[in-house]
């Protein structure tokens, strides 16, 4: 963890080391959950931690829940020293690949125009 105080309702994991052992950055492993269901948590946040990862589980988790996530982020660290291509081009089980971030952030498409649909 990146802060050895109290925790409250969140921490943060520090995977600096991580990135320099294996490549396999924050981002990576964000997207690495998707392909294990699981919603990626807050990036990059705190700004003074590199390669963040804040973690926020709610109270209505069940600790089989919060046990099954800890598998996970364990599986996805393994991945990461075993296979981290993989883990670069993550997701690999969603509809969607992985977005090119930068290009979002950059030029974001803020409403969808729906084509019309004739009744015919």
């Amino acid at each position: 963890m990146a802060f050895v105080d109290t925790c409250m309702h969140e921490f943060v994991l520090d995977l600096s080391q991580l990135k320099k052992e294996t490549g396999c950055s924050a981002m990576d492993i964000a997207k690495g959950l998707l392909d294990y269901g699981v919603h990626p948590p807050t990036m990059y946040f705190p700004l003074i931690v590199h390669e963040a990862l804040m973690i926020e589980p709610t109270e209505t988790e069940s600790k089989e829940t919060l046990e099954e996530v800890a598998e996970i982020f364990r599986s996805l660290r393994e991945k990461a020293y075993q296979d981290p291509e993989a883990l670069h081009n993550a997701p690999l089980s969603t509809p969607v690949r992985r977005l090119d971030d930068v290009r979002a952030a950059r030029t974001p498409v803020l409403k969808y125009a729906f084509e019309a649909v004739s009744a015919e």
